[in-house]
């Protein structure tokens, strides 16, 4: 069987220093356990446009569509603000997302025990939230056509199209059924179908797929009932799914939830590929920071946590993402911290090495 390969794009601002921890775990899972990358690395983002003129090369793009994962870490930062829209650094981010055709985006929202007190919320409303969001990520009101800002009379006009096909709808909902059936079997979707047509349709392709997953108990909810919801009583979710504005909106605010950005991956999904994985990429959902780039401060673990979804998703590893998910657990209850997560009693302050290092420690007690 061929060694699984993986494309690593670091980015901007504190992705180099996030994805390097990542790579010191992935060495280690080669070294103890025997599980082998072929991982190559490239440009994304503001450090593609810095070599190449354009946020991520042709040469980059067909790297990304041969291998079995892709890795980001950031894109972006003040230096690039005053770029053409066109090679701003975020178009790399979205060309991968549109030529792969990345249709379906998990969000978990998962608070660790150990952080329960940095959520907003009370801590009896969030300790042991582990919620996923499915968000289709490929069409609706971000592509529909027409768009753009035109002229009628005296003034200007914004328009947006909300359009979803059936098969549209139908590729995300089958991937949240599939992951409803490996976790708690329940599926929750959420539009708008009580004011938009686009939601009634959405509503009706979720209730046909649902006739193929017997086992799954599905309900539907409004979405800003949802986002109610979330912040009333988050637990009650299991799997979301939902359309990609409403996925933009309510997955931003579940992972507030969580208490700290620092602690979130996702995963971005396509269509099987002849060897049946999913084309993936995979992403903590914090931003470049270049606040604090290159000072040791970032917090790894949502980059770590985005290699896990990669071990479970694209390489049927599930138990050695297990592995690593309880080693990062056991590194926050021992109170090690990276610099945003400092407050509170009996905590050890660490560079975001020392958090890969107190990491790999952890799973070296693991074996």
């Amino acid at each position: 069987m061929s060694t699984p390969s993986l494309l690593i794009l670091p980015g901007d601002g504190i992705g180099p220093e996030v994805m390097a921890e990542v790579v010191r775990i992935i060495d280690w899972y080669g070294d103890k356990r025997g599980l082998k990358f072929d991982v190559t690395t490239d440009l994304v983002g503001g450090a593609a446009y810095d070599v190449h003129g354009v946020p991520l090369a042709d040469e980059t793009m067909a790297k990304a569509q041969e291998v079995d994962a892709v890795l980001l870490g950031a894109v972006g930062g003040p230096k690039y603000d005053v770029l053409d829209f066109s090679v701003k650094p975020e178009r790399g981010l979205l060309r991968l997302r549109k030529e792969m055709d990345l249709f379906a985006n998990l969000r978990p929202a998962q608070c660790f025990d150990a952080l329960a007190d940095f959520s907003s919320l009370k801590k009896d409303v969030v300790a042991g939230l582990d919620i996923m969001i499915v968000r289709e990520l490929t069409s609706g009101i971000y592509f529909g056509e027409p768009r753009g800002i035109i002229t009628e009379g005296n003034e200007r006009v914004g328009i947006n199209t909300q359009r979803y096909t059936e098969s549209e709808i139908r590729r995300v909902a089958i991937a949240a059924f599939e992951l409803a059936m490996k976790r708690n079997k329940k599926l929750t979707s959420m539009e708008k179908a009580n004011v938009m047509e686009s939601g009634i349709l959405w509503r009706d392709v979720v209730n046909e797929v649902a006739a193929d997953y017997p086992e799954v108990e599905v309900g539907h909810m409004y979405a800003d009932n949802g986002a109610m919801q979330l912040v009333r009583a988050p637990k009650q979710f299991d799997v979301i799914v939902t359309d990609n504005l409403f996925g933009d909106i309510l997955s931003d605010c579940a992972a507030m939830l969580t208490g700290s950005l620092g602690m979130l991956p996702s995963a971005s999904l396509g269509a099987p590929m002849e060897n049946g994985r999913p084309k993936a990429m995979y992403e903590p959902v914090h931003g470049s920071a270049p606040d604090i780039a290159g000072q040791g401060k970032a917090n790894p673990i949502a980059c770590i946590l985005s290699f896990a979804m990669a071990l479970r998703y694209s390489f049927n590893e599930g138990e050695e993402a297990t592995r690593l998910e309880k080693a990062i657990e056991k590194v926050l209850a021992d109170g090690v911290r990276t610099g945003d997560l400092l407050a509170g009693e009996g905590v050890t302050p660490v560079s975001t090495s020392g958090m890969g290092d107190a990491i790999l420690a952890a799973l070296d007690a693991s074996l």
